[in-house]
Parts: C-alpha cells; structure tokens; sequence
C-alpha cells in the first residue's frame, strides 16, 4: 500500500475513532462560575505530573512546568481562571497528536493499533486542576 492510502485509511479511521454523533448541546445562559481556580490545585496538579513523558504540540516537558517559580504559577493560574469564566479554551490547547501503538507485533490493521494522544501540559495542569477542585 502505498504511503499516501495509508495516511488517508489512518485519518478516516482516526475520524471514525473519535466521531461524536450527540447532539449539539444549547448553550444555557447564566451565571454558572464556581469558585475560582486556587494556585495550590494548580500546584498539586502540576506536583503529579510525570516526567519523562513525551511531550505534546507544545513541545513543553512536565520538567520544564515543575521548575517554574511562583510567577510562572501565578500565571497559569490566571490562564486558567479566564478559561473557567469565559468557557473558552485557546486553540493552541485543543491541539493534540496522535499516535497509533500495535497491540501486537506485525499489526498493520488499524484496528490492531492503540490509539494515544499527546496533548498540552497546560491542558494537563486544567484537567487536573479541575478535578483538584471538585474534590
């Protein structure tokens, strides 16, 4: 097979992995912000991060995030605290790469294949900082 069929068969299979057939949801209006986002669940999130994984789009290793200083939490904390008032996350954290892992030796099938995905540290640090505040 040619590389170009291969790359075409891995972007369907990779839109039919991840298709979402649910119904767009309509926007409610309100006032729905909960507390803000604290620096210590910013700092507990990026605590638990590990090292030594790849990094995403990004190219930001959790290393590089677990040596900033209190400005550099402060400022993702505020980064944070904007996308959890406005509900919108900046494109750059949206990106993700994907890469297909065979589940067994000379897999060529796609389906044969685990599915990961490399996202934003910052994008991380939101997800996690989010489940620190629920807790």
């Amino acid at each position: 097979m040619e590389k170009d069929k291969i790359l075409e068969r891995w972007s369907e299979y990779i839109k039919e992995l991840f298709d979402d057939e649910r119904k767009e949801i309509e926007v409610m209006k309100g006032n729905f912000a909960g507390p803000p986002i604290l620096k210590d669940e910013v700092r507990t999130a990026i605590w638990k991060m590990k090292n030594g994984k790849a990094t995403g789009p990004d190219n930001i290793a959790a290393k590089q995030i677990k040596a900033l200083d209190e400005v550099g939490i402060n400022k993702i904390t505020e980064l944070l605290d904007e996308i959890y008032e406005t509900g919108e996350i900046p494109k750059e954290m949206l990106k993700s790469i994907f890469i297909a892992l065979p589940k067994k030796d000379g897999a060529t099938e796609c389906e044969l294949h685990r599915t990961i995905s490399l996202m934003s540290q910052v994008t991380k640090i939101l997800e996690k900082s989010h489940d620190e505040s629920k807790k």
